[in-house]
């Protein structure tokens, strides 16, 4: 039985962060599915269908590795995927409460589920993609945040 993995997340824009995420975890794991969640509650700068489009871009490249956008329960679609493993990116310890919480949560919903914690490599410890949003609006170079099809995509976005 192959060992798959769900890396949710908005990936709004996707980062160099999560690419390196997605190019460690793939080192781990048979299958890695990056789940491009529809979240309209954290109010996505990009349609949940630009975003997928974007994380296939960037992932084009990396074997065995599937983007699909989702709505409703993470843990619903986990079932529907018949999978029992969540990737999540640890950037700081500031992120550790939230997703140890969001864990346990997810752990009396689905009681099958185990979460693995990832960190990102050092140069891409800092980097979220609601700062690089942040830059791009401000005007800012995201050059070393982002892939450069993501960097047109911001700047189309903000510019027109």
């Amino acid at each position: 039985m192959a060992l798959r993995a769900v890396y949710p997340g908005t990936f709004d824009p996707i980062t160099l962060g999560h690419e390196d995420l997605v190019r460690r975890a793939i080192r781990l794991f048979d299958e890695v599915i990056v789940a491009v969640a529809d979240s309209q509650s954290k109010k996505p700068y990009f349609t949940v269908e630009e975003r997928v489009d974007m994380a296939r871009e960037v992932l084009a490249d990396v074997p065995k590795v599937t983007v699909v956008g989702f709505s409703g329960l993470l843990m619903n679609f986990l079932r529907e995927q018949d999978v029992r493993v969540v990737l999540r990116g640890l950037r700081a310890v500031s992120d550790f409460e939230y997703e140890f919480q969001l864990a346990g949560m997810n752990r009396s919903l689905y009681p099958e589920v185990e979460t693995v914690f990832l960190t990102p490599s050092d140069q891409y410890m800092f980097i979220s993609a609601g700062m690089v949003r942040e830059i791009a609006l401000l005007g800012g170079d995201v050059s070393q945040f982002v892939q450069p099809s993501v960097k047109a995509r911001l700047q189309h976005k903000i510019f027109s």
